[in-house]
């Protein structure tokens, strides 16, 4: 399965001939990303802001290849106070041959204990880390502690070249773990496999 990192929080998973396309953001919304140019079989946002929801960003095609993922949808919420703040939030779970990985969205709040059990094993976990409108830094690790995913692969944050200025940087996150976790891709593509080795991947934005 290959996921490939398309800027913020949107992402192409592809498997057997078939992608799905999550969270993608409407032009001109985030800054310094350029505008959206992919095609996939499907589309799944989180929440309908505008920097996931819009749907129309993405051609549809007929591949003619079967999808290959069972998908999982787990209701949470945007904030800390059940939505009241900013709505609510879908965490999808995508799982093809085996391998099982998660998409958290704008994830605000803390997981409960029913919804670690739903999501399982996690062969990885693509997460919000950047706080303000979502989980920052530290609240990420604590929920990924919980469900000790094979790769994580952080999203939702800023850099010098992209992303909200309220939100907090990379660095943030990646202190929080030990250096030899952390794997920088010089792509913005990876493989993910059934029990793969242990990494905070930093994909490289191409688009």
């Amino acid at each position: 399965m290959k996921i490939t990192w398309l800027g913020h929080s949107c992402f192409k998973i592809s498997h057997n001939g078939f992608a799905i396309v999550l969270d993608p953001y409407q032009p001109g919304t985030v800054p310094g990303l350029k505008d959206l140019d992919v095609e996939a079989n499907m589309v799944l946002c989180s929440h309908s802001h505008f920097d996931h929801g819009y749907a129309d960003a993405v051609r549809i095609i007929k591949s003619g290849a079967e999808n290959p993922f069972s998908i999982e949808k787990i209701h949470t919420y945007h904030d800390d106070a059940a939505g009241a703040k900013r709505g609510e939030n879908t965490i999808h779970v995508l799982e093809a041959d085996g391998i099982r990985v998660a998409h958290f969205g704008d994830l605000g709040c803390p997981l409960t204990p029913e919804q670690v059990a739903k999501l399982g094993a996690l062969d990885a976990a693509m997460m919000p880390i950047g706080g303000f409108f979502t989980l920052d830094a530290v609240q990420a690790k604590e929920e990924l502690s919980k469900l000790n995913p094979a790769v994580i692969i952080p999203m939702h944050y800023r850099s010098a070249h992209f992303g909200f200025k309220e939100i907090g940087e990379l660095s943030s996150f990646t202190d929080l773990f030990d250096p030899a976790l952390i794997k920088k891709y010089d792509t913005d593509t990876i493989e993910i496999r059934k029990d793969g080795q242990k990494e905070v991947a930093i994909l490289k934005l191409m688009n």
